[in-house]
């Protein structure tokens, strides 16, 4: 049995021949190239898969034996990496600073890099490791960070913006060499790896989004970065435990922490990892060779460098944001009380620990978003049409209260007696600028029709109302030295459990009416959630017969930190939905992407400023299109065959190196845009430049592994032919579109002939 030399010989044979018996094997009738004998279907098992004269599943074959045929190959790929690195640092580089004005997204993170640069907290949607890289660069520059990056602004002469944007172009010039290598350790030849890297290099769009001062190009670096370890880990798969298995799989996992650090699109580069993880620890588990320890150690190895390096790069992203954020700024109310207390220049670090009946506070929800507990003349207009109750974001005189004893109690008012409120204390809070009580009855809530309103009644001791009066349950104290369980400030959570209705206050997550200023709702629960939507924290505190808190007793952990922040970031990618009310010419749906039906303006569209125009390469966009479409197509033609006992392969092993390359690069593609179609945010083109960069590199290997498949070798004159017209070509459309990347300071209309489609913008309405 000499037709298929791989260790799952038996079921491999009898699937493709069809038949349950796998003791026999007969030949296969196949044309001369699929002579069993011919080193073009050599199997990985060989101890010499790996070096470059070996036989790779793209087709790359043996011209000659010997030195001369490893060195020639060495030397090529040394060539076409200096070739590739080169003309993407040419076109990245070339007139990158000819806009001296903000463009597009360069308002959002050149400031969010200038945060960096004054340490000032801030919020947003992304993780922190490419702001962080961007305020590097304006560091390198001298940057002050007082310049405000508003959009169109034109940048002063103290502002190096092209250094800026040199900077962030560097992490666009490595994404064709690494395709290039990526699809070497997937068995292509140098020339169908040099195609795929001329595609990646030639895309207008991948060019034009790397020449700004933007994440894109650091997520799309460290994207390929994941890829090309990935393929690393597939080529080095039969040696597992080798100095070249292990540095691989670390850099896939460094690579993965980077990835995700920089946004959060990057789980879907962990999810084709952990795909073509869970399919190799399952073939591994069915190896009769592989023993229980060795198997266990796989799990080991890759749960260290595919889980923990991640998790701890990540983590560590986030560890460096705070570290360098340590001023008070605009992101404070996304973070919790204790987090801001931290932060220089909120006042909240100075303020008594133990909170006392008549100290004023304002209490902030725990649910983000909700805000601090406020109260203002406004009325309801329905139900007791009495004062509102509601949850503000922002600092506010209106946000003040004061703690006192139920109606009928007085309370110390001097040093020596000062009393403290503990867990279990009823208390009545009385909204300092009008002298309302908070108040609730049985009157239903105004939004939240389950639930109990919560009102502002009262003038002070004027009403003596026993729905006035809340108890004090302290939940959660985030210091365990506190035995008098007394409610403290920034550090206790607690509920306000309405002693007459048993109801708890709480934050419904729903917004009022226009009535109430679009505010949140706060109501009196009936159903007692014990979720964070009725836990409350006191935020500031002021009694001067209380000394202020010990520096110590204020600390925020870590840990702690970086979970309301991921949590935040959630609700804010939440609730980036498209206005269905307003037409936003820059967005665009997943189903536009592929075929280029729209572009992207990035700037002013003044006759005399230089504009740019976000757009593609026709000839990369739509030829990886129809490859990604035709290519799933074609390997279901070839497993029906299979399964139907027809082989169109000399052995098992040339289809399964076809699977795997397909499925990590095909794979990448669909894991990087189909979820699109599952998300309600709002969605732009550049969306799609990491899938792309998927299918560009698939658009090159289906193209030379269907030419050998015809032709019978990739070395023949038809498949160069093939290729060098679809390098050429793709070369040709982007010089042609050359103007949308590299900026054009005359009308538009005057590129009327580069509209090839209806609804491209150039210089009217989209249709």
């Amino acid at each position: 049995m000499t037709l298929f030399e791989h260790r799952k010989t038996d079921n491999a044979a009898a699937a493709l021949n069809g038949r349950g018996n796998s003791a026999v094997v007969p030949a296969l009738s196949l044309p001369p190239r699929y002579n069993e004998k011919s080193s073009l279907f050599e199997t990985d098992d060989d101890e010499d898969s790996d070096k470059p004269s070996a036989i790779l599943s793209c087709g790359t074959e043996k011209q000659t034996t010997g030195h001369s045929s490893g060195w020639w190959q060495g030397d090529r790929n040394m060539l076409n990496l200096i070739a590739l690195t080169l003309l993407s640092a040419m076109t990245r580089f070339y007139k990158i600073g000819r806009a001296n004005h903000v463009v597009w997204d360069e308002a959002h993170f050149g400031k969010f890099g200038a945060y960096y640069v004054n340490h000032t907290f801030y919020h947003d949607v992304h993780p922190p490791l490419a702001k962080m890289l961007v305020g590097f660069s304006e560091i390198l520059t001298g940057f002050d960070g007082s310049f405000t990056f508003s959009s169109g602004q034109q940048y002063p002469e103290n502002v190096n913006y092209t250094f800026m944007r040199i900077f962030n172009a560097s992490f666009g010039v490595p994404l064709a060499p690494m395709a290039y290598f990526t699809m070497i350790n997937l068995g292509c030849s140098p020339n169908a790896a040099l195609l795929g890297g001329l595609l990646i290099c030639f895309d207008n769009a991948l060019c034009t989004i790397s020449r700004f001062i933007l994440l894109d190009a650091i997520l799309l670096c460290f994207t390929a970065m994941s890829v090309l370890s990935l393929s690393g880990m597939y080529k080095h798969r039969k040696s597992p435990f080798s100095v070249a298995w292990w540095k691989w799989l670390f850099a896939t996992g460094v690579s993965l922490g980077l990835v995700t650090s920089s946004k959060w699109v990057g789980f879907l580069a962990v999810a084709l990892v952990g795909l073509y993880t869970v399919y190799e620890l399952y073939d591994i588990f069915g190896d009769e060779e592989s023993r229980a320890g060795s198997y266990l150690l796989h799990w080991a190895a890759r749960a260290v460098a595919l889980i923990a390096v991640p998790l701890a790069i990540y983590m560590l992203c986030f560890m460096v944001h705070f570290s360098l954020l340590y001023k008070s700024g605009s992101g404070d109310a996304e973070m919790d009380s204790l987090f801001q207390a931290n932060l220089q220049g909120t006042g909240l670090k100075n303020q008594p620990l133990d909170v006392a009946y008549g100290s004023r506070v304002t209490i902030k929800s725990a649910i983000q978003g909700a805000g601090l507990l406020h109260s203002h003349v406004d009325t309801y207009p329905d139900g007791s049409k009495q004062q509102q109750i509601t949850g503000y974001t922002h600092k506010d005189q209106n946000n003040d209260w004061i703690l006192k004893k139920v109606h009928g109690q007085a309370y110390g008012n001097t040093t020596e007696t000062v009393e403290f409120i503990r867990d279990g204390d009823i208390v009545r809070m009385m909204h300092e600028r009008t002298s309302r009580n908070l108040h609730s009855h049985q009157v239903k809530a105004h939004v939240s029709k389950r639930d109990w309103e919560v009102s502002g009644y009262g003038l002070d001791e004027t009403y003596n109302d026993p729905n006035d009066h809340w108890r004090v349950e302290v939940v959660e104290e985030r210091f365990a030295r506190n035995p008098e369980r007394r409610l403290r400030t920034l550090t206790s959570h607690f509920r306000l459990r309405h002693v007459t209705q048993n109801c708890a206050l709480r934050a419904s997550g729903k917004p009022l009416p226009q009535w109430a200023w679009g505010q949140a709702e706060i109501v009196c629960d009936r159903r007692n959630h014990v979720d964070d939507s009725t836990l409350w924290n006191i935020e500031s505190h002021v009694n001067p017969l209380l000394p202020p808190a010990k520096a110590d007793e204020l600390r925020s952990p870590f840990l702690r930190n970086f979970i309301r922040l991921n949590m935040a970031m959630a609700r804010s990618n939440n609730a980036l939905v498209p206005d269905q009310d307003k037409y936003d010419s820059l967005t665009s749906a997943p189903y536009e992407w592929p075929i280029m039906r729209l572009g992207l303006r990035m700037c002013g569209w003044d006759d005399s400023k230089v504009k740019f125009w976000l757009t593609g390469n026709p000839v990369v966009w739509w030829l990886s299109t129809l490859a990604v479409v035709l290519g799933p197509v074609q390997m279901l033609y070839y497993a029906v065959r299979i399964q139907r006992g027809l082989s169109d392969f000399a052995s098992f092993g040339e289809w399964e190196r076809h699977l795997f390359a397909t499925g990590i690069l095909w794979g990448g593609w669909a894991l990087h845009y189909l979820p699109f179609y599952l998300m309600g945010r709002v969605t732009y083109l550049h969306h799609y430049f990491p899938a792309l960069y998927f299918a560009a590199m698939y658009l090159a290997y289906i193209i030379e592994w269907n030419a050998r498949r015809i032709t019978g070798s990739v070395l023949s004159p038809t498949a160069k032919a093939v290729m060098s017209a679809l390098g050429i070509a793709a070369i040709a459309n982007f010089m042609y579109f050359a103007p949308f990347t590299f900026g054009f300071d005359y009308p538009a209309k005057e590129l009327a002939g580069r509209k090839w489609i209806s609804t491209w913008n150039i210089y009217d309405t989209p249709k």
